[in-house]
C-alpha cells in the first residue's frame, strides 16, 4: 500500500494512493495508522499537492553505514552505528525547493532509505521495532560540507531549513532486500548501490536508537547513504530513487 501526505480542499490530509499512483481515497481519521477507514469517493493526484509524509517529533539519522562511503569519506570503521538529528524544521516536501544556505559554498546530495514509524518504542528488540514500522520512503539528507568540516560536528551542516526532502509517499508492505538505490543530479546517476550494503539493518537500528531515546509515532529514521555523494548548484534538479518506492524530486534554489 502507498500512502501520501497532501493538500485536499486546500487542507493537510493523510491519503491512500489507487491506480499506479494516478487517484487516492483520503483517510477520515487524522491518524491512520490507527483507524484506516477511507472516504468513498477518489479523487486524482496533483504531484504539486503532495507533502512530506511524516509530521515528526524528531528525525534520526545515521551516519556511515555502507562501507564504501566510509571508505569515500576518509573515516574509521565504527562497531555501532554512527547517529545524528535533523530538526523537524528541516523536512521538505517533494517537488518543493532546497534553498541554498548564503553561509555555505558547497551543498551536498545524499540518497538515503528513510522509515516513518506508527506506533511508540523504547528498549525495543529488532522484531519489535519492524512491527512498529508505518512505511518506507525516500529521503535526501541534504549537507552543507564545508561547514560540517569546519565545525567538527554535523548539527549545523545537516540542520537547515529544507535539508531533509521526504518522500514522495510511503510503501507500507515494503520487504528490504536488494533494491536499488540511486541519486541524479540534472539526469546523470551520481549515487548507484543497493539497501543490501548497509551495514545495519533498518531493524537493527531503530532497536539501537530505541535503547537511547523514545520514539514517536510519525518519527522518522534515515539509514545512511552510499558512496559517490557530491555538490549540487543552484537550478539543479536532484532525484532519488528506490527501487520500489518511487522518486523523490526537489530543485534547488
Amino acid at each position: 500500500m502507498r500512502i501520501a501526505r497532501l493538500l485536499h480542499n486546500n487542507k493537510p490530509r493523510w491519503a491512500m494512493l489507487l491506480d499506479s499512483v494516478e487517484t487516492y481515497r483520503s483517510f477520515v481519521s487524522d491518524e491512520p495508522w490507527l483507524d484506516p477507514t477511507l472516504d468513498s469517493k477518489s479523487y486524482p493526484i496533483n504531484p504539486s499537492k503532495l507533502l512530506a509524509p511524516s509530521i515528526p517529533s524528531k528525525i534520526v539519522a545515521v551516519g556511515l553505514n555502507y562501507k564504501d562511503h566510509i571508505q569515500e569519506m576518509k573515516h574509521d570503521d565504527h562497531v555501532e552505528p554512527v547517529l545524528f538529528l535533523k530538526p523537524p524544521s528541516s523536512l521538505l516536501n517533494p517537488e518543493a525547493k532546497i534553498l541554498y544556505p548564503p553561509s555555505s559554498k558547497r551543498v551536498d546530495y545524499e540518497a538515503e532509505l528513510a522509515v516513518v514509524l506508527k506506533s511508540r518504542l523504547k528498549n525495543a528488540s529488532p522484531e519489535e521495532a519492524k512491527d512498529a514500522i508505518w512505511g518506507f520512503t525516500c529521503c535526501n539528507d541534504v549537507t552543507a560540507r564545508d561547514l560540517q568540516k569546519v565545525d567538527g560536528q554535523w548539527t549545523r551542516a545537516k540542520g537547515f531549513d529544507t535539508f531533509c526532502p521526504l518522500g514522495p509517499w510511503l510503501v507500507t508492505d515494503y520487504v528490504e532486500g536488494n533494491q536499488r538505490i540511486t541519486s541524479k543530479v540534472n539526469g546523470e546517476v551520481k549515487q548507484d548501490s543497493k539497501i543490501s550494503s548497509r551495514i545495519w539493518g533498518t531493524a537493527e537500528l531503530l532497536s539501537f536508537v530505541s535503547k537511547i531515546m523514545t520514539l514517536e509515532p510519525l518519527d522518522v529514521l534515515t539509514t545512511g547513504t552510499p558512496s559517490g555523494i557530491g555538490p549540487m548548484n543552484q537550478g539543479d534538479i536532484v532525484e532519488v530513487e528506490i527501487e520500489g518506492i518511487g522518486v523523490l524530486r526537489n530543485i534547488v534554489g
